[in-house]
């Protein structure tokens, strides 16, 4: 029996909006599918997603789920390992606490903390393994989890990790005081040959029950999806050159509606969100991927929810097929409205692409978001002034949401080691208030969004009229319509009237 462990939902106190974005752990079900596949039995211990609505807290932020001395009673004592999935930089602190735990009941079982390589908002198990070491972790996996983790887990059960696995790429571990460690190199080649995420093992009723996820959720039922890894630019702010070496590899388009129609069918979901870091980078992958889903008549929406580089939408004729297909949402990331920042960044950025793809949006229905990121080093007013105005235009032709955060710097980005001040990498999120710089940023940041809700009001008011619309029934068309949902539920959990509240046990 290999047990694996996803963490508390983990969200900053003083910021209900920014922190607590609800991330189904999609790279675990994956590890659990080939765990399974490789003729292992998999257990599933979802800290968040089995008991959603239960809090305590500490040290400025509320954990919703299992406490660890609850999950330690759940683990099977004849596991032959235990695997916490490290999926969010913000829920360092519930690795940390569920690690402690778990190495303190269960000794002689390994525990193993597995890198999330999929996400912007994940971080580098290599910049922090010293840390997880010091509370019992005894090996990580950093890079792609489902051939080197199975290597690890193998060797493991055999008896004879430390020997065998000396020389797997990706693999840490410390051995008498002295770290161990190769970064990882090899990447899954066909990633059509992995099975589909084992999505069986987890509470999907607890997810759909909250109403709200990482995209904007206005179905009954939905399920992340990951049609491509890597991503093949170079923000100096983000993880992914880290994680995917600047190298991108995709899911053929029949393998992707595969995984659609059989989800659809087994659970009965018809909204699925995109979580690639980058999904439309080939132009006629994406367009091959909604010709299947128009060929077998599939009846689903699907929202590109984590975003992509917009310039790799080649013109009209895609985004006008997107939504045959039944694309709802695209989440788009311009950064800065300032080329000097961005040429900071090191993020090419075609605004005027960008203007002509969310204007096709949002004439043949499909939702669209930019983000923007405020306080990268270097910046100054006008820059920020710049970025204003680019808002405002994109505004103008119909963009129907902005996210604007404040830069903070994850553990393995090229920005990481010039920042200071924070007490804990689960500080490190889009609202770092730790930052000297925070009060003013913040001001600009909510200013900006106020005079995007009056640009919107003159240019697109019926679009104003609808929001409350949506915010009562819960059919959230955006992300700005389900955030202030979400932060109203956490407020309520927060004050304990429809929560179990508890202490924190450490």
């Amino acid at each position: 029996m290999i047990t694996l462990i996803n963490p508390n939902l983990v969200i900053q106190l003083n910021d209900l909006f920014t922190t607590g974005i609800v991330y189904m752990p999609l790279n675990l079900a994956y590890f659990a599918g080939v765990i399974r596949q490789n003729g292992f039995q998999c257990s599933v211990i979802d800290a968040f997603g089995e008991r959603t609505c239960q809090v305590w807290k500490d040290n400025g932020f509320m954990f919703r789920g299992l406490t660890p001395l609850e999950v330690a009673n759940k683990i099977d004592t004849n596991s032959k390992a235990i695997v916490i999935y490290a999926g969010n930089v913000t829920y360092h602190s519930s690795v940390i606490q569920f690690a402690k735990a778990i190495s303190f009941r269960y000794r002689r079982i390994p525990l193993i903390v597995m890198e999330n390589t999929e996400a912007v908002t994940s971080y580098s198990l290599r910049r922090v393994q010293d840390t997880l070491y010091d509370v019992g972790v005894d090996y990580i996996v950093t890079g792609e989890a489902e051939e080197r983790g199975m290597e690890l887990l193998k060797a493991v059960i055999n008896g004879d990790a430390r020997k065998s696995i000396s020389a797997v790429d990706g693999i840490g571990y410390r051995d008498n005081g002295v770290t161990h460690y190769i970064p990882p190199e090899k990447q899954i080649v066909d990633l059509d040959t992995l099975p589909f995420p084992a999505w069986d093992l987890f509470p999907l009723q607890n997810y759909w029950k909250l109403r709200y996820a990482h995209g904007p959720f206005n179905t009954k039922r939905y399920l992340p999806i990951q049609t491509s890894r890597g991503c093949k630019y170079r923000c100096n702010f983000c993880i992914m050159p880290e994680m995917s070496n600047r190298k991108w590899r995709a899911r053929s388009a029949v393998n992707v509606v595969n995984e659609m129609e059989e989800y659809s069918v087994k659970f009965g979901v018809r909204e699925f969100h995109v979580e690639d870091p980058n999904p439309t980078v080939n132009d006629k992958r994406i367009r091959n991927i909604c010709e299947e889903i128009i060929r077998r008549k599939v009846n689903i929406i699907w929202k590109i929810a984590a975003g992509t580089k917009v310039e790799t939408i080649r013109d009209e004729i895609t985004v006008a097929l997107m939504a045959k297909a039944g694309c709802r949402y695209i989440s788009i990331s311009p950064e800065t409205g300032s080329p000097r920042i961005l040429r900071k960044i090191n993020k090419p950025f075609n605004l005027e692409h960008a203007i002509r793809m969310v204007k096709e949006m949002n004439e043949v229905g499909i939702y669209s978001q930019a983000c923007f990121v405020l306080g990268y080093p270097g910046e100054n007013d006008e820059d920020r002034q710049m970025t204003r105005k680019l808002v405002h235009d994109l505004t103008k032709v119909g963009v129907d949401e902005i996210a604007l955060f404040i830069i903070t710097p994850v553990p393995g980005s090229a920005i990481f080691d010039g920042f200071y001040g924070y007490r804990g990498y689960s500080q490190l999120n889009f609202s770092p208030t730790w930052r000297q710089d925070y009060t003013r940023l913040n001001r600009f940041r909510f200013g900006l969004y106020r005079n995007f809700l009056l640009w919107k009001l003159r240019y697109h008011p019926w679009k104003i009229a609808k929001q409350p619309v949506s915010f009562l029934t819960r059919r959230f068309e955006t992300k700005m319509e389900m955030t202030p949902y979400r932060a109203l539920h956490t407020a309520i959990l927060r004050l304990g009237l429809t929560a179990r509240r508890i202490k924190n046990e450490n």
